[in-house]
C-alpha cells in the first residue's frame, strides 16, 4: 500500500501479555524516542491481575508537542495471540500490524486496508536461547530492535539506554545489545524496511523531563515539609508512598545522628491511615496519606471530623474507575463530588486538580500550606493516567527562600501575654479562620478539647442551635476566604469575539487544548477555554462561565461530576453547561472532544438566553 512518508506524527501500540517482562522493553522504546528529541506521550494499559491477561502500551509520537491521547492506532505491535483479533481491528486504515510470524496468522484476521509485517521472533529466540524465560525476555528486546529499524531510528540511542539501565553488569549489557542488534537485523532483511512511519531526530524536547505524577506528588510532599505519612496499599496510589519513602531516605536522614526525620506507617486499613494523619496534624506535623476511590469512601468519617474539628490533613487521591472495586487499573475522574463533599452533613473540602507532573509537585506542596492556613483537609485529585504513566513535563522547580505557611498558631509568648480568654473557634480577624495551638505550647493557657460534636467558640460542647449555626456560618466564611487564596484557573482567550467556552481540569487538559487547536485550524471554530485548578471555585470561574452563552465541560466520568459541582455551587442554568463525557477507563482523546464540540456547534444555532446565533 503506497502512502506518504509520515515523520514524527503517529501512534504506536504494543500488545503484550501481562507478567512477561514487556513493560521494560516498551519503556525503552519510548525513552529512545524522547532521547532523539521528539515529544512523546506513553500510556500503559494493564490488567489488575499479576500475569496472564492482555496488556497494552500506547506511545504517541508528536513533534508538535501535543501530549494528550489522540485516538486511533497507526502501528500495532501484536505480541499477544489472546487479543490479536481486537488489536488488528484497532489499526487505522493505511496502518501497519507487526506480529511474530513464528506461528502463522489466522487468514480470517487479515484486512486489505492495512499492511501486515511478520517477524519470526520466537523462532529466532529458540535458536539463540535454551532457557524459556530468557527466550521470553529477550524476545521483548528483539521486537524493540525490530521497531527501531522499521522506524529508521538511531540504533546507538537504544544501546546507550541499555548501558545506562544495566550499568556495572556487563554480561546483561552484552546480552541485551545482542538481542537488540538481532531485531534490527531481522527487520532490515525485510523488503519494506523502513516503513512509511519514521522517527527522525529533532530538538523539540528542550529541558523537559519524563516523570510519573505519583513520583512528582511524593517529591512535592517532601519539599512541602511532610514528615509523616500513614497509608494502606491501594492501586494506583501505592507508588506515591514508595517514592516518598525513597526520597526521605535520601533527604530526611539527620547528617549527624543518622536518625530518620520522618515516619512512614502502613496502617491496617484506610480509616486508620487517615486517623493517624489527622492525629499528626493535630500535633503540629505536616502529614498526608495517598489513596484512591475505595479508600476515600472509607475515610469519609474521619474527613468529616477533620473538617468540623478544623485539623489540617493532606490526601492525595489517585483516581481510578469505580464504583466499588470498579476497574482498579483504569483511569477516571471519578471522585470529584465524593471528595468535594466527603462525609455526611454540610461539609466542603479544598480540592486541587493537577494536570502535569510539575503541577503534581507544586500543588502537593501547596496543599500543606493550604491545609494549615485553613485548618482543614486538602485533597490533591490526581488519577491513574497522570499518576502511573511517564508524562512529559516542564522540570520541577523549588524556591529555597520559600517559607511554609503554618497559618494561625499562637506561640507560647503570645499565649503568655494574652489577657482575654483563649477561644479555639473564635473568629478574631473576621476571615472565618480561628487561631489554634500545638499541644503543650503553654503550661496553663491555650488548651482545648478537640471534638467532633457541636461546640461553641471555646470548644465547649453545646447543643444550642444558635451556637451551632454561628459555627457553621463561620466555616462558610472560612470557605469564602479560601476561594480567594486557592490556585486560580488558567484562562485562555482567543483573539476573536467568542460566545462559547470550554472548561477542563486535570488530565483532560492536554487533549482539550489539542482539540481546540484543531477546531480552530480545521473547522474555523475558535473557543475560549478555562482549566480549573481548585475547589472552592474562585470568582474567575464564575465570571468565565457568565461571559459565555454555552460552556462545554469535559468530564472523565459518567455523571458529569464537575458540571454538577459547578451548577451546585453557582446555580447556573443547566442547559448552558454542555457535557463532554468519557469513562471507559482509558484517557480521553482529542478526537473525541473535537468531534463532540464540532457536531454540537454545527447543530445548535441559538442561545438559551438571547435566542440569537452564536456561530
Amino acid at each position: 500500500m503506497k502512502r506518504d512518508i509520515i515523520i514524527n506524527q503517529f501512534v504506536v501500540k504494543f500488545a503484550n501479555v501481562n507478567g512477561t517482562g514487556s513493560a521494560s522493553a516498551n519503556k525503552m522504546f519510548s525513552k529512545a524516542v524522547f532521547r532523539m528529541g521528539v515529544p512523546i506521550s506513553p500510556k500503559n494499559i494493564f490488567p489488575s491481575n499479576i500475569q496472564g491477561l492482555p496488556t497494552w502500551y500506547e506511545v504517541r509520537v508528536n513533534e508538535n508537542g501535543f501530549l494528550g491521547r489522540r485516538g486511533g492506532i497507526d502501528v500495532m505491535v501484536g505480541m499477544n495471540s489472546q487479543s490479536m483479533e481486537r488489536d488488528i481491528k484497532e489499526v487505522e486504515k493505511g496502518g501497519y500490524f507487526i506480529y511474530d510470524s513464528t506461528r502463522p496468522l489466522d487468514p480470517e484476521l487479515l484486512r486489505d486496508d492495512i499492511d501486515f509485517i511478520g517477524i519470526p521472533l520466537m523462532e529466532k529466540c529458540r535458536e539463540m536461547y535454551t532457557d524459556p524465560r530468557q527466550r521470553q525476555l529477550f524476545r521483548n528486546v528483539m521486537y524493540v530492535g525490530v521497531m527501531g529499524a522499521l522506524f529508521d531510528m538511531e540504533e546507538d540511542v537504544f544501546k546507550q539506554l541499555i548501558r545506562d539501565q544495566f550499568k556495572g553488569r556487563d554480561k546483561l549489557i552484552e546480552a541485551n545489545i545482542l538481542s537488540l542488534e538481532t531485531g534490527y537485523a531481522l527487520a532490515k532483511a525485510l523488503p519494506r524496511c523502513p516503513i512509511d512511519y519514521r522517527i527522525e531526530r529533532r530538538d523539540k524536547v528542550g529541558n523537559k523531563i519524563l516523570m510519573e505524577g505519583n513520583e512528582a506528588c511524593a517529591l512535592g510532599a517532601v519539599y512541602g515539609g511532610a514528615t509523616v505519612t500513614a497509608w494502606y496499599p491501594i492501586t494506583p496510589s501505592t507508588s506515591v508512598i514508595d517514592h516518598y519513602s525513597r526520597y526521605c531516605r535520601k533527604f530526611r536522614i539527620d547528617p549527624d545522628t543518622k536518625k530518620k526525620n520522618y515516619a512512614v506507617v502502613q496502617a491496617e486499613d484506610e480509616l486508620a491511615a487517615i486517623g493517624m494523619v489527622i492525629g499528626s496534624g493535630w500535633n503540629g506535623a505536616r502529614a498526608f496519606t495517598a489513596t484512591s476511590g475505595p479508600g476515600l469512601s472509607l475515610m469519609n468519617e474521619f474527613l468529616g471530623l477533620a473538617y468540623f474539628a478544623e485539623i489540617p490533613a493532606v490526601l492525595i487521591d489517585v483516581q481510578r474507575a469505580g464504583p466499588s472495586t470498579g476497574m482498579p487499573t483504569r483511569t477516571q475522574q471519578s471522585d470529584v463530588i465524593s471528595a468535594a463533599y466527603a462525609s455526611h452533613g454540610d461539609t466542603k473540602h479544598i480540592c486541587l486538580y493537577p494536570s502535569t507532573p510539575k503541577e503534581c509537585f507544586e500543588l502537593t506542596a501547596t496543599a500543606f500550606d493550604l491545609a494549615e492556613r485553613f485548618q482543614t483537609p486538602v485533597m490533591v485529585m490526581s488519577d491513574l493516567d497522570l499518576g502511573m504513566n511517564d508524562n512529559m513535563s516542564e522540570p520541577l522547580e523549588w524556591d529555597d527562600a520559600r517559607q511554609y505557611d503554618k497559618g494561625k498558631v499562637f506561640t507560647e509568648e503570645e499565649l503568655e501575654n494574652m489577657q482575654e480568654r483563649y477561644g479555639r473557634y473564635l473568629d478574631i480577624d473576621g476571615d472565618g479562620i480561628p487561631y489554634r495551638t500545638y499541644p503543650g505550647t503553654h503550661p496553663t493557657k491555650g488548651s482545648f478539647f478537640t471534638r467532633g460534636t457541636s461546640k461553641d467558640e471555646y470548644a465547649i460542647y453545646t447543643e444550642n442551635g444558635e451556637k451551632y449555626v454561628e459555627n457553621m456560618e463561620r466555616l462558610m466564611k472560612k470557605w469564602e476566604t479560601a476561594s480567594r487564596l486557592v490556585p486560580k484557573p488558567v484562562i485562555r482567550k482567543t483573539d476573536k469575539p467568542c460566545t462559547v467556552g470550554v472548561v477542563h481540569y486535570g488530565t483532560s487538559e492536554a487533549s482539550t487544548l489539542e482539540a481546540l487547536h484543531h477546531l480552530n485550524n480545521l473547522h474555523g471554530i475558535s473557543l475560549d477555554s478555562m482549566g480549573i485548578k481548585s475547589f472552592p471555585f474562585s470568582d474567575e470561574v464564575e465570571q468565565f462561565i457568565e461571559e459565555h452563552e454555552y460552556v462545554f465541560v469535559v468530564d472523565q466520568n459518567r455523571d458529569a461530576q464537575m458540571r454538577t459541582l459547578l451548577i451546585n455551587e453557582f446555580d447556573f442554568e443547566p442547559e448552558r453547561l454542555v457535557s463532554i463525557l468519557h469513562y471507559d477507563g482509558s484517557p480521553i482523546t482529542a478526537r473525541n472532544i473535537r468531534h463532540v464540540i464540532r457536531d454540537w456547534i454545527l447543530q445548535t444555532t441559538t442561545s438559551p438566553r438571547r435566542r440569537s446565533r452564536f456561530y
